[in-house]
């Protein structure tokens, strides 16, 4: 059976979550509480060396990095296809799901924030909110024209696992104001109305933590 390290609050580990359950592939799920540096051990320093979640383990294969495990599972776990075949639409979903993992979320990491305000002292809210600002505005231009239901028609796809979590983060953590991009806020309500979507939030994970919600 596939094993996931993940840690409840990490969006990155959430887009996982959310793809396995839409394929609907079962998963031992081990928590790496990021808090308690757990991430640091020598035993998870096997299975990624730069110490983050999420990492699959599928037999011998182990996979780190959000973006790799979605595609490793993608390509082995055919059921229920969450790219498209069509390969405009496809490179959209390939470009959507890139900005936001190399564009949007590394600039709020747990870890990235606490190193800018040990080294430079600064106010590192209002950098998260300012680089989850641009990254947004640019999603919703992109967006506001091809978006259906999902984000890239009538059918959820890469795009939408990636996204679904990120708007989450912008909101709850960073106080994001979503009525500057009624796209994206409209996607939020419908991805709300999914099980899969509820069944792999954080509050849902086995290892939640209900009282530290601003991490």
């Amino acid at each position: 059976m596939i094993v996931l390290y993940s840690y409840w609050l990490s969006s990155c580990s959430w887009r996982i979550r959310f793809a396995l359950c839409l394929k609907g592939i079962p998963y031992e799920y081990k928590a790496v509480d990021l808090v308690k540096g757990e991430q640091f051990s020598p035993e998870f320093e096997k299975l990624n060396p730069l110490h983050c979640v999420p990492v699959l383990a599928d037999d011998h294969v182990v996979v780190s990095d959000s973006y790799a495990i979605f595609l490793y599972l993608e390509e082995k776990y055919t059921q229920k296809p969450l790219l498209p075949v069509d390969p405009q639409i496809r490179a959209l979903n390939l470009q959507i799901a890139s900005m936001i993992n190399s564009s949007i979320q590394p600039y709020h990491m747990i870890s990235a924030l606490k190193d800018m305000e040990k080294m430079f002292g600064a106010e590192t809210k209002q950098w998260a909110q300012y680089k989850i600002d641009k990254g947004f505005l640019a999603l919703e231009k992109l967006l506001k024209d091809v978006a259906g239901k999902y984000a890239t028609g009538e059918h959820i796809y890469m795009a939408d696992v990636f996204l679904a979590p990120q708007i989450m983060q912008a909101v709850n953590r960073f106080d994001i104001d979503m009525s500057k991009y009624p796209t994206l806020r409209r996607l939020s309500e419908t991805y709300k109305g999914l099980a899969e979507f509820h069944a792999s939030s954080p509050q849902s994970q086995p290892d939640a933590c209900i009282t530290n919600n601003n991490l």
